[in-house]
């Protein structure tokens, strides 16, 4: 049994990424989705490779070929292309997933396991020889670097959508470095191993098991300060090794500072830094009875205890009865100093994806960049934007402004009827004839009914999403009757309040939308018998307009004939302004359809690429892989500017328009002036406004249910997806159940975890001239940690890719201890070995 924790891995699942790339390049893309069908079947592939959970130094090959290609891929693609990507919590494979649609999820995770890998390869080495611990040593540096690596350049581009319940724990920031710490300690103590093996000096030994201890403790410190917490990840026993582990290196410290002491003969010292070796080793022996470590763990913490109870006995002996020196008091001693060797080591191949893959071989090499894609596109919507927001909004805002003012007015109305002073204007006869073409009326009636089918749609989908919560509800209910759930399950009630909220938020909108639809509806009622009449046929029309004449050659006729003509002009000049108006909106429009940014957006990529490989951001360019379209701002705003113009222009026009109005505003008070006796005309002319305000409020209506029906159309495809949220939510919910009742039924039954590991027991039998002193006691540190992933009991994990069975501890015969005092070695721990069966021995 190894006596060191390997990290098991995140369990993940198959999943189809061939249906999400290929919906996203017909969606998204300008490329076929059969154009690079090639690479999305290579994907798929390399992904199922890392699906697997054994442990070979063949698979490294495949976690940094796939992290390469997740690089890589990453530049094409956007973080969520609607591919769900499951992975278990890294100590409850068998427990619900949780499932983020993140590409960045993906590669965290990847990395995760290839850590984990690198723990469970230097956990398996055999640590009789040196060589065994070079390399575990080597693996487990490794590990602390990838733990490393995805903390500092991956944690922080990975956030979970904010629609996800759940965020994955085990991929937090504390969390990661608590394990980089785990694995630099485990890593130090192989070192503190080596020099154990070369006979090293007595204090250097002590040095290097003193900064063993410190990496432990920072271990424990991190998880007990980490927010939100993730104590309660870890299996128990875990935390009890580590403690343990902690304690027993201090322990061993304090003794070799205490040998060393002694062969400078001074005893009193000896005898402080025992009693400070003796202190910690009862906290550690402790701490291992307690916490269900494993018994290989326990008895060494328990045969150091020993040992050291004989030794403080002898030198308290010696020093009473020969030397009668004084003993310090503990707080007085100075500190152990600390010499760690094990440090950081991030793999190459992370740093530099094409070290593993040449560019030319990534897939996808072909497709335009995602970030080049966006930038495109988010050019193409600014532009659009400005187009509809600077000019053609604009220019809508400014005209309907002008035609209340004229309204109000009662132009061109009031001209009109003195120019006419009987029959119809021309205007007047298009506008009437408009709407008897387009039966206006029924045409009307037919939109308002539309416009509350849809309505009653809208909330017949929104009901139908709140019966599939109520259903599961109700489900739940039962099951809770008839099953103990674990508490962290919540009440349906409590689970599902971001789905109600949605709906209370989806029903305002449509309670709002119904009392616009009523206030549609009375414009209706109100206006319905003037709008009817303008299908009246045109005799019909001219027979209900009263006419006006005067006598010809009055002064009053001729002062407003002066004036009308004046305000004629104006009404001219005003139209020429909409017809200007509309001209420059035509020319951007047209500029908008020939504006191609593509040649210069790739020009620039591809020199943000070659600036990435020649800098020194090289170094880090995987933290942020590829090009984004945030470096793009300045070409974006540069070509922008060419609009700039059309705006300038149509404020131009705003300006004169506001000139334009106030002239008729002076004319016509003085038009009205002119004729203001002549009652006959003011009949005309309300007659005439009437018909022209009837024919605006028929437009305004038209408009009003034109948008409510768009309103209604768009909100129901969002309901849609609402209504199947729900009905996923439910299945999910569901899911879930069966799962914890298959491991409830589980646990009743006893499964047994604990499964063939083939270094799960310690063999120093195998060589007969081997010393009973020496087969005995050198176990003393490395069975401590012994528990890789293995537990006791119900406690028990399992270690990925290993099976069979440890054999039981009660089998384990008493200890002998050496009593030599001129020998250290019996704190060297005994190293795992394999025996040739495959099963474990305890001997």
């Amino acid at each position: 049994m190894s006596n060191l924790l390997a990290i098991p891995f995140k369990k993940t699942y198959q999943i189809d990424v061939a249906v999400a790339a290929r919906t996203y390049l017909t969606d998204n893309g300008d490329t076929h989705p059969d154009a690079v069908k090639t690479d999305i079947k290579q994907w798929q592939e390399m992904r199922q490779k890392i699906v697997s959970s054994e442990t070979q130094t063949s698979r490294l090959v495949d976690f940094f070929s796939y992290h390469a290609q997740l690089t890589s891929i990453l530049t094409k693609f956007p973080v969520d292309i609607q591919l769900e990507i499951s992975y278990a919590p890294v100590f409850s494979p068998s427990a619900i997933p949780v499932t983020i649609r993140s590409l960045m999820f993906e590669r965290a995770a990847v990395v995760f396991n290839l850590g984990a890998l690198y723990s469970q390869l230097a956990a398996s080495e055999d640590r009789s020889n040196a060589e065994g611990i070079k390399r575990a040593a080597t693996y487990f540096q490794s590990a602390s670097g990838v733990f490393s690596y995805l903390r500092t350049s991956i944690l922080p581009l990975f956030t979970v959508p904010g629609d996800e319940e759940h965020s994955p724990l085990d991929l937090s920031h504390p969390f990661v470095r608590a394990l980089e710490l785990l694995a630099l300690a485990q890593a130090q103590e192989c070192f503190w191993q080596k020099a154990k093996i070369d006979n090293l000096k007595t204090g250097l030994i002590s040095k290097l098991a003193g900064a063993t201890m410190q990496l432990y403790r920072n271990f424990l410190a991190v998880i007990a300060d980490a927010i939100p917490p993730i104590k309660h990840i870890y299996p128990s026993d875990w935390l009890s090794h580590v403690e343990a582990k902690q304690y027993h290196f201090e322990a061993v410290a304090q003794y070799r500072r205490s040998r060393e002491e002694l062969e400078k003969s001074r005893y009193g010292l000896e005898l402080a830094y025992l009693s400070q070796a003796l202190s910690a080793a009862k906290k550690g022996y402790d701490i291992a009875r307690k916490g269900r470590v494993t018994p290989a763990v326990l008895n060494d913490i328990q045969s150091f205890l020993e040992i050291l109870k004989k030794e403080m006995n002898r030198a308290e002996r010696d020093n009473d009865l020969i030397y009668h020196q004084d003993v310090p008091a503990g707080s007085s001693l100075p500190a152990i100093q600390q010499v760690t060797l094990a440090q950081v080591l991030v793999p190459k191949e992370l740093l530099d994806p094409s070290a593993v893959i040449p560019s030319d071989q990534m897939l996808f090499s072909g497709l335009m960049g995602w970030g080049t894609r966006e930038a495109i596109n988010i050019y193409n919507d600014r532009k659009k934007s400005l187009i509809q927001e600077e000019l053609i909004g604009s220019a809508k805002e400014s005209k309907n402004a002008a035609d209340k003012i004229l309204q109000s007015l009662n132009l061109p109305a009031s001209l009109e009827a003195l120019e006419r002073p009987i029959g119809l204007p021309p205007s007047f006869l298009k506008k009437a004839e408009e709407v008897r073409l387009e039966s206006g009326p029924a045409k009307i009636e037919a939109a308002i009914e539309d416009l509350y089918r849809l309505s009653r749609q809208n909330y017949k989908l929104l009901n139908e999403a709140m019966d599939i919560l109520d259903q599961e509800a109700s489900d739940d209910e039962s099951t809770r009757k008839n099953l103990a759930l674990p508490s962290e399950r919540l009440p349906s009630h409590e689970a599902n309040t971001h789905l109600l909220d949605k709906e209370r938020r989806y029903r305002s909108i449509l309670d709002q939308a119904a009392t616009s639809d009523e206030t549609v509806r009375t414009k209706w009622d109100q206006w319905e018998r003037n709008i009817t009449e303008l299908t009246w046929d045109e005799a019909e029309l001219e027979a209900s307009i009263p006419s006006s004449t005067s006598l010809p050659g009055s002064s009053n006729t001729t002062d407003a004939d002066k004036h009308a003509r004046t305000l004629r002009s104006l009404l001219e000049s005003l139209s020429e302004i909409y017809i200007d108006r509309d001209n420059l909106i035509k020319r951007a429009e047209k500029l908008s359809a020939a504006d191609d940014i593509t040649p210069r957006i790739v020009k620039a990529a591809s020199g943000f690429e070659r600036l990435a490989e020649t800098s020194e951001a090289q170094k880090h360019q995987d933290r942020i892989p590829g090009v984004h379209p945030a470096m793009f701002e300045d070409v974006l705003n540069d070509e922008l500017v060419k609009y700039d113009k059309f705006v300038t222009w149509m404020r131009n026009l705003e300006g004169k328009q506001e000139e334009v109005i106030a002239s008729i505003r002076t004319e016509n008070e003085l038009f009205l002036g002119s004729r203001k006796n002549s009652e006959m005309v003011k009949a005309r002319e309300q007659a005439l406004q009437s018909l022209d305000i009837s024919y605006h409020k028929y437009k305004e209506i038209i408009q009003n249910l034109e948008e409510g029906i768009n309103f209604y159309n768009d909100l129901a495809g969002i309901l849609l997806q609402f209504k199947e949220s729900c009905r996923q939510w439910c299945t999910e919910r569901k899911h879930e159940i069966h799962a914890l009742s298959r491991s409830m039924q589980s646990m009743n039954v006893g499964t047994r975890t604990d499964q063939n590991n083939p270094d799960s027991a310690l063999d120093n039998s195998d060589d007969p001239g081997e010393s009973e002193n020496e087969s005995e006691v050198d176990s003393d540190i490395e069975r401590q940690a012994g528990r890789a992933t293995q537990g006791q009991g119900s406690n028990s994990h399992n270690i990925p890719g290993v099976t069979g069975t440890v054999s039981p501890p009660a089998t384990t015969k008493p200890k002998r201890f050496m009593t030599d005092l001129n020998s250290s070695d019996w704190e060297t721990p005994s190293f795992g070995r394999v025996h040739p069966s495959g099963v474990g021995r305890k001997t």
